[in-house]
């Protein structure tokens, strides 16, 4: 299976999806017990939730799953939460503190930077090679990082997390404009809760493209599972009525990002 699934489009926006892929290659997956084999955190049915809600939007999608290896981690092992519990370029333990691994079948380091090459790098070129492709057409690229998680996760985080999760790593990764559209957007949406730059302040993929001095520009959305799934347990079903309600918000955020960008590049 190749690693990343490229949809192209026209628009100055990219969503990433690099938490949506299922695929373990067979010799990982016999050495991860049972709780590593639930695949648990993973961004279930992301990918669904945003489908077609921007017509011409590129999407870069990876295909393996996060327990191989986790394509929004700084590829040097660099944590992006110094001092947090978080979860590591490669697993070894799920969200809740539990390993991963049957006991003595953790990878080594060198199996690790075989992952990262076989899996994470051709992920990440892909995407800056989208990038750069809109930013040639447009003079701007705007990019839209997709993920979801539990809303209540101890380990991460205490308390209950806000239905929206905006990052941009501190007004650092996109124009403030951006920003605040999608504030204002998600503060003002009737039933739904949110926080800018709260636990989330955008992973390695937001921080790592985010140079809007360069016209790349990047934020990050995490919602949280209960705003659009039916359970946040198995088979993490999407839920009809939460889905089309959230995606309507949704829609009205990529589609005012699009608008901006157009004017922004001067090109429409």
């Amino acid at each position: 299976m190749e690693p990343v699934e490229i949809v192209r489009g026209d628009s100055p926006v990219l969503l990433s999806l690099p938490h949506t892929g299922l695929y373990v290659p067979d010799d990982i997956k016999a050495r991860l017990n049972e709780t590593g084999q639930a695949l648990t955190d993973t961004d279930w049915n992301i990918h669904r939730l945003y489908a077609d809600l921007l017509p011409g939007a590129t999407t870069v999608r990876a295909t393996f799953h996060r327990y191989v290896i986790d394509a929004n981690r700084d590829p040097s092992g660099k944590s992006l939460y110094p001092g947090q519990n978080t979860t590591t370029l490669c697993p070894l333990i799920d969200f809740d503190d539990n390993p991963l691994y049957r006991k003595g079948m953790v990878p080594d380091a060198a199996e690790i930077e075989a992952r990262r090459l076989a899996f994470h790098a051709p992920y990440h070129a892909a995407m800056a090679a989208e990038i750069e492709r809109v930013r040639a057409k447009h003079g701007i690229a705007v990019l839209y990082d997709c993920h979801s998680i539990r809303p209540v996760a101890p380990f991460l985080f205490p308390g209950t997390l806000p239905d929206f999760n905006i990052g941009d790593n501190e007004g650092t990764t996109c124009a403030p404009d951006i920003t605040r559209i999608v504030a204002d957007i998600c503060g003002g949406a009737e039933g739904y809760t949110s926080v800018l730059n709260g636990r989330f302040k955008g992973g390695w993929t937001t921080r790592h493209y985010g140079q809007p001095h360069t016209g790349v520009h990047s934020i990050q959305m995490e919602l949280t599972q209960k705003s659009h799934l039916k359970q946040e347990v198995h088979p993490y079903a999407l839920d009809p009525a939460k889905s089309e309600r959230l995606r309507v918000v949704l829609g009205d955020i990529l589609s005012s990002i699009e608008q901006w960008a157009l004017k922004a590049s001067g090109r429409n």
